[in-house]
């Protein structure tokens, strides 16, 4: 591979590369700057006026679920530098980054795993041919003749491939279908959960970046969804680079790639893969930089905002009449002409998949809640229900369990309107809704937690808290129906206007976009960096049809459509005290109801005390897949199995019992969103330890994988980088069966 890279990336075109980033980058934030003071405005004016939107009847915990195991067990993976398939013990902690370990022996004797995965800006493809299509689209000219070698091939049945356009690909594969179809949903959330990657409590960055995007690709005319908007801020920075950059080194370099069309297909990977991390650690550094420079800023921005806050406000009003004034003619007639006659069936087309999907959450919750009461009833009574509840506080990170429910969304269609609307693909819709649904199946559950707890502090017997959690459950599921119904409004109304506004600013660019300038001279010059005259556009553009979207949401519920509620029907104070029920500590079900016999030993430090509390907090949502280190059936020279190969967890633990012994040094803290834990001893977490931690699967591009540890520009280029032995902090794990997982990570 360093051979096709050097050859293909000498200095020359490194440097070419470099300059071309560092151009997008500087263009792109100065449209960033611009929009930082927009943002924080808007935020600061949002604070003081409020919003008016119904008041959510569900709770929401304030505490995530953290320190989760999603899914753990074993894949066997391509190895692209020795062309072989390798069994990889490997799982999902609750930051969705997917950790390959060498294998189960190195995962238990706290060995550092091979790779974390950043799934952000990934797709899924559960078959070769899948695959193959689109290597050979991605480089015209290099589709395999029929009969030629495929640049993979897959020994069983049942693969898993991660596709990236421009990092490097995945390969995996599994025994069996059931395996595949798991690991299919686990992966999915992955990369659900990565690509929702801008934190939506950044009031300000998150959208002047998003709005920064937005008017850079509309500065090219480029409008419509985008569907590389996916990952964090500097992940979607290197996107857009890539979407100008990739296709000049495409044509530029294809004619000189040598060989048959599969190689040239796997030179291409490469070097894509290549181009994209030097691009990334260029626009991570410039972003991190201006980001700085403007958090400096911030204090005396917002001193100016809050001073002449009536003043701006004043400012935009006026420009914004006048801008109104000249563009409201045009706007209604485009609005009437092209797309008020498609708002309806653009909304049932979203309003069928969604209900479904929200309706499939009502009725697993109910099914989990009812199967848990007649466990309670038939089983263990009081004395299981932490173990029962220990299992429901995790519904909404079940991958599949929820399946179900995300599943609802994928026959999702706007067959006609795509190309008219210019949106380039539904996903964006797909995944909103998908995640809206798990937040919602949380709240769910985490209300009925609360409100099960505050029960049982009464002491109940067995009949009586059957009882009570029926009548508990029917409270909550009045409660989802109300949240359920203004969630999917708001939904609809963003999703309707995601579609319409950027078609509406394509058809009124040759008329309207020209005569803007003019408008400057109507903004204070102290006002400037607060009011833009091209957002202020934006907004009278989008009052023109915000009318007949909230008109025909209105109508839908009206009409009782899909189980939506009339906005007229308001749910006041219907439970006054239960929100002060969510201000206490978090509810541990396993340490309160957990039913084991006798007294735990009390810990003898304050460490033991901490690490004993992680220990019991790790639970795993979703039990092991495949447990025994098989071997594939076209397997034909596997590598030598490391220290032992166990079929088992009991000979796993007998292994590690007779290895580590008594002497096995204390286990270091557990894992928080891949970086090392900070409770660990001063002397460990080095000169970095005064500073918050931040998460490397936050700061990693897709298809990179990295060590665990703070992250470090690589000169390594295959994405996935071999532990090397010392030098990093151990890894305590503590496994269980796989009925009943308990894994601190």
């Amino acid at each position: 591979m360093g051979d096709v890279l050097s050859t293909h990336l000498d200095d020359a075109r490194r440097q070419h590369i470099a300059e071309k980033t560092g151009k997008i980058l500087t263009e792109f934030l100065h449209f960033y700057k611009d929009q930082y003071g927009v943002a924080l405005f808007n935020s600061m004016r949002h604070e003081i006026e409020g919003t008016g939107l119904p008041q959510a009847q569900l709770l929401w915990r304030k505490v995530p679920l953290d320190e989760r195991i999603i899914f753990s067990g074993n894949l066997f993976q391509y190895q692209e530098d020795n062309k072989k398939w390798r069994n990889r013990f490997s799982l999902v902690p609750h930051n969705y980054g997917l950790v390959l370990y060498e294998n189960k022996v190195a995962y238990e004797r706290q060995v550092a795993p091979r790779a974390i995965i950043n799934s952000a800006g990934y797709k899924i493809l559960t078959s070769v041919d899948q695959y193959l299509d689109l290597v050979g689209s991605s480089l015209p000219g290099t589709t395999s003749k029929s009969g030629s070698t495929p640049i993979l091939k897959c020994p069983t049945q049942f693969p898993l491939i991660l596709w990236h356009p421009s990092a490097r690909h995945y390969y995996f594969c599994l025994m069996t279908e059931a395996e595949q179809d798991k690991w299919q949903a686990v992966l999915q959330d992955c990369i659900r959960h990565c690509n929702n990657g801008i934190p939506e409590e950044s009031k300000v960055e998150g959208p002047a970046f998003t709005d920064a995007i937005r008017m850079y690709r509309q500065s090219r005319e480029l409008y419509g969804t985008w569907e590389m908007l996916c990952g964090n801020e500097v992940q979607i920075l290197s996107n857009l680079v890539m979407e100008e950059l990739g296709p000049e080194l495409k044509a530029e370099l294809a004619p000189r790639l040598k060989g048959k069309a599969q190689e040239r297909q796997r030179q291409w990977i490469q070097i894509s893969d290549a181009v994209y991390r030097m691009v990334y650690e260029q626009a991570k550094a410039r972003f991190e930089e201006v980001l700085s420079q403007l958090q400096l800023a911030r204090p005396g921005m917002e001193a100016v905002i809050r001073t002449d806050m009536d003043q701006i406000i004043t400012s935009k009003e006026h420009l914004a009449s006048k801008i109104r004034a000249f563009i409201l003619p045009k706007a209604e007639v485009c609005v009437r002409n092209h797309v008020q006659p498609y708002i309806p069936s653009i909304l049932e087309a979203l309003m069928a998949p969604t209900s479904q999907g929200f309706a499939e959450v009502r009725d697993v919750f109910f099914k989990e809640v009812t199967d848990m009461n007649l466990n309670v009833i038939n089983e263990g009574g009081i004395d299981k229900l932490g173990e029962y509840m220990e299992k429901l506080s995790q519904l909404a990170y079940h991958p599949l369990k929820m399946q179900s429910c995300y599943g609802k969304m994928e026959p999702l269609r706007l067959d006609g309107l795509q190309q008219r609307f210019d949106v380039s693909s539904t996903s964006v819709f797909k995944q909103r809704a998908q995640i809206h649904m798990r937040e919602q199946m949380d709240n769910a559950v985490y209300t009925f937690e609360t409100l099960l707890h505050q029960e049982l502090g009464k002491g109940p017997t067995k009949e009586e808290l059957c009882k009570s959690i029926q009548r508990i459950l029917e409270r909550v599921l009045k409660k989802y129906d109300y949240d359920s119904s203004s969630v999917r409004k708001r939904f609809f109304r963003e999703a309707l206007l995601q579609i319409a506004i950027p078609f509406l600013l394509k058809k009124l660019a040759p008329t309207c976009k020209s005569e803007l300038p003019r408008f400057q001279e109507l903004i204070f010059e102290d006002f400037a960096r607060f009011i833009l005259v091209e957002n202020t556009y934006e907004e009278v553009v989008l009052q023109t049809v915000m009318k007949d979207i909230m008109q025909a949401v209105k109508e839908a519920a009206v009409q009782r459509k899909h189980n939506l509620y009339r906005d007229s029907v308001v749910m006041h104070n219907s439970d006054p005290n239960l929100h002060l029920l969510a201000e206490g500590t978090p509810i541990n079900w396993g340490e309160e109801y957990g039913g084991g016999g006798g007294s735990p030993t009390p810990p003898s430090t304050p460490e033991e005390a901490t690490l004993s509390e992680k220990r019991h907090r790790a639970k795993q949502v979703v039990s092991l897949v495949q447990d025994e280190e098989e071997g594939l059936p076209l397997e034909t020279s596997p590598e030598p199995p490391s220290p032992a190969s166990p079929d088992s967890v009991t000979e796993l633990r007998g292994l590690l019992d007779l290895d580590l012994g008594a002497s096995s040094p204390p286990p270091a803290g557990p894992l928080l969103n891949g970086a090392p834990s900070q409770e660990r001893p001063q002397l460990e977490a080095g000169p970095e330890a005064s500073s918050p931690p931040a998460s490397p699967l936050r700061h990693l591009p897709p298809g990179k994988a990295v060590d665990l540890e703070p992250p470090k520009p690589s000169d390594q280029e295959t994405g996935e980088q071999v532990s090397s032995p010392g030098g990093r902090p151990p890894i305590h794990t503590t496994t269980e069966d796989s009925a009943g997982v308990q894994t601190e990570f």
